[in-house]
C-alpha cells in the first residue's frame, strides 16, 4: 500500500528484509485450499446432531427414549457403547443414588454457602464438587492405583492375596486406599458389595478390594475395612468402567444434591448482600485490640523475622506454630496434582 507520494506504508516490522516473504504483497481473498496437507477438524466417536436427530455411539437418543430406557441406561452407551443388563442397570442405579446426596457434608454446605453470595447455581455445584474429597481425585486414584498392581499380579503369577496384601502394605495410610476406619460403623458399604454380589455383577475387583480389607486388617494398629470410595470405585469397575469415567459419573451425580442444597439455601434462606454479614467481637478469638503505633515509632514495635541461628528459628518457627490462619501448624507435601489421579499419560494411545 502506498501514501499519497507514493512510498510504501509499511507496519512495524512487516517490512523487514528477514522476513522470508514480502508480507505487503501478500494475497487477499480466498485461498485454495492446501491438498497436500490434511484439514484440521475434530472427530468423536461419541455422538453426533443433526436437525434430524441425535445419535450416541450408533443409538438415536430419542429412540432409546421411547423404547424406556433410562438415565442410567444412557450412562453405559455413552462410556461403554453398550445397553448394559438389567441387572447392571440396576446396580448403577444404586450406585448412583447412594452417591446423590448425603446430607449436610463439608461438599453441601460449599453449595449452599456460594448460594448466598448471589451467584449462579453452576457454580455452587462446580464448588461442591471441587470441595468433595481428597482433591475428588480418590476414584480415580483408586481405580489406577488396583489396575496396576492387578496387571502386575496377572503377568508375574503373583496371587490375589499377595498383591492386595503388597498394595495395602504399600499405601496403608492412603486417604485413597478404599480400606479405611470411615464406615466400621456404617453399613453403606458392605451393602453396595452385597448386592453387586445378589444382582451377580461383582467381579475381580471386588474380590481383590475383599482381599485387600483382609490384609489391612492385619496390617493396621487399628480396625479397618471397606470404605465407600473401595466398594463405589471397585463396583463401578466391575461394571466396566474406567477409573476416570467413575470419576466423571460421581462427579455430576453429586451436583444433583448441591443443586437442590442451593435451590433449598436461597428458598430458605434468601442471599446475603456484600458487607451485609456482620462478624461481632464475641467470634474474634485473637489478640486483643491495640493502638496502632505512629510509624515513626516503628522500631519500638518492629519484631523481625530474622534469626542468628538454628536454634532460633526452631524457638521462632514454634512460636508461629500457635498463631492460627499463619500456615505454620500445616504439614504437607507438595506434590504435582495430576499425578494423585493415577493417570500415567494424557491423550491419545499410539
Amino acid at each position: 500500500m502506498n501514501d499519497e507520494s507514493g512510498k510504501r506504508n509499511l507496519i512495524g516490522n512487516l517490512g523487514s528484509p528477514k522476513l522470508p516473504y514480502d508480507y505487503m504483497q501478500r494475497e487477499h481473498g480466498t485461498v485454495s485450499m492446501d491438498g497436500d496437507r490434511a484439514p484440521f477438524q475434530w472427530l468423536s466417536e461419541v455422538a453426533y446432531k443433526n436437525v434430524h436427530r441425535i445419535v450416541a455411539r450408533g443409538y438415536d437418543t430419542t429412540e432409546l427414549m421411547e423404547q424406556g430406557y433410562g438415565m442410567t441406561d444412557m450412562v453405559f452407551v455413552n462410556f461403554q457403547a453398550r445397553i448394559p443388563t438389567v441387572e447392571e442397570d440396576q446396580m448403577l442405579n444404586y450406585v448412583m443414588i447412594l452417591a446423590l446426596e448425603d446430607g449436610l457434608s463439608l461438599p453441601a454446605l460449599m453449595s449452599r454457602m456460594v448460594a448466598r453470595s448471589k451467584t449462579f447455581l453452576t457454580q455452587a455445584a462446580g464448588t461442591s464438587i471441587l470441595a468433595f474429597g481428597h482433591a475428588y481425585a480418590a476414584f480415580s486414584a483408586f481405580g489406577n492405583m488396583v489396575l496396576e498392581k492387578m496387571q502386575q499380579a496377572e503377568a508375574s503369577g503373583q496371587s490375589v492375596e499377595a498383591a492386595a496384601r503388597e498394595l495395602v502394605a504399600e499405601n496403608l495410610d492412603d486417604p485413597a486406599l478404599g480400606i479405611s476406619d470411615l464406615y466400621l460403623e456404617d453399613p453403606a458399604a458392605k451393602r453396595m458389595l452385597a448386592r453387586a454380589k445378589k444382582l451377580g455383577v461383582a467381579g475381580p475387583y471386588i474380590a481383590f478390594l475383599e482381599a485387600m480389607a483382609e490384609a489391612a486388617n492385619d496390617l493396621s494398629d487399628k480396625p479397618v475395612d471397606v470404605d465407600l470410595l473401595g466398594a463405589m470405585a471397585a463396583t463401578m469397575m466391575d461394571l466396566g468402567f474406567t477409573p476416570e469415567a467413575t470419576w466423571a459419573i460421581i462427579a455430576v451425580t453429586r451436583s444433583f444434591g448441591a443443586g437442590a442444597h442451593y435451590i433449598e439455601e436461597v428458598e430458605r434462606e434468601g442471599y446475603t448482600r456484600l458487607g451485609e454479614h456482620l462478624t461481632p467481637k464475641e467470634h474474634y478469638d485473637g489478640p486483643e485490640d491495640r493502638p496502632v503505633p505512629p510509624l515513626g515509632d516503628r522500631p519500638k514495635h518492629a519484631r523481625p523475622a530474622k534469626v542468628g541461628s538454628p536454634d532460633e528459628w526452631l524457638a521462632a518457627f514454634k512460636e508461629r506454630q500457635k498463631l492460627r490462619g499463619s500456615g505454620a501448624a500445616i504439614v504437607e507435601e507438595i506434590h504435582d496434582p495430576s499425578k494423585k489421579t493415577g493417570i500415567k499419560t494424557v491423550g491419545k494411545k499410539i
